[in-house]
């Protein structure tokens, strides 16, 4: 399937920042479910300072806010080709090693409640990806999703305890559990095209286990499936920190407002 994105982001300044460093994680990487055909960031009210592959090998731009600047812009577009994997991306192929995506991280330290969780869920050796499956299923049940209830700093205990949030809770609280089992887990941020619409209000995120024998599987708890054609990754990490679209800081710019606007289409 060959996808279409445009995601555009402004930062709407009340006063111009003294200064301003921020950094992209906006563009996908060909692998062995999709190929990326082209891609463009552009920028309006900054200029691109560096480029590089972060440790988690995901494409990192890096950008300043020019002076004087009230609006900073960033555009990203493109087309990607897609393939069904059955949520299968295979081998580990990064430098920072599986056993790092054993730990947990700030935003899925263990609580009473996910280790009550976790302790409720078996992942057999014989069967894991029927207990991972259960596990998505209990995690989208147990957490309704519902906007508004959460923020990027919410984290997988408070989500949980809440009951409600969105597909970035419900990845945090996922990999919490897997990684108390044991298991290299990592969470995913990319696009997804829906079938109702084509306009979206925020990109989407999945959570990936290492396995023995099929290498990194996808899971998107909020629509209990594995990942497919219509799916399109962009960054990866141990959790929302490390995939954040735009992070950094700028000084002195008063009160900033947000606006996202993203198209996903065939």
């Amino acid at each position: 399937m060959r996808l279409q994105i445009k995601h555009t982001t402004q930062f709407h300044y009340d006063e111009p920042p003294s200064y301003g460093l921020l950094q992209l994680r906006a563009s996908p990487q060909s692998s062995s479910a999709q190929t990326v055909l082209e891609w463009e960031v552009s920028l309006d009210g900054a200029r691109t300072q560096a480029q590089f592959i972060d440790q988690h090998g995901n494409r990192t731009d890096l950008i300043s806010v020019l002076p004087d600047a009230q609006l900073l812009e960033i555009s990203v577009s493109g087309e990607v080709d897609t393939l069904c994997a059955d949520g299968i991306l295979g081998a580990h192929a990064q430098a920072m090693p599986l056993w790092f995506y054993r730990r947990q991280s700030v935003l899925t330290k263990m609580t009473e409640g996910l280790r009550d969780l976790a302790n409720s869920i078996s992942l057999p050796a014989e069967d894991t990806l029927s207990g991972l499956h259960e596990l998505s299923r209990v995690v989208r049940e147990r957490v309704t999703y519902v906007t508004g209830q959460s923020s990027v700093a919410t984290t997988a205990g408070d989500a949980l305890e809440n009951a409600k949030g969105v597909c970035q809770d419900h990845s945090h609280i996922f990999l919490s559990v897997v990684r108390e089992k044991g298991f290299p887990a990592r969470y995913v941020s990319g696009y997804l095209l829906m079938d109702d619409r084509t306009s979206q209000d925020a990109s989407h995120a999945w959570s990936e286990v290492y396995l023995d024998g099929l290498g990194w599987v996808g899971f998107d708890v909020s629509n209990g499936i594995s990942p497919d054609e219509r799916y399109v990754r962009i960054a990866q990490g141990l959790d929302y920190a490390d995939v954040a679209p735009t992070k950094g800081l700028t000084v002195g710019a008063g009160r900033e407002n947000l606006v996202v606007s993203i198209q996903v289409q065939q």
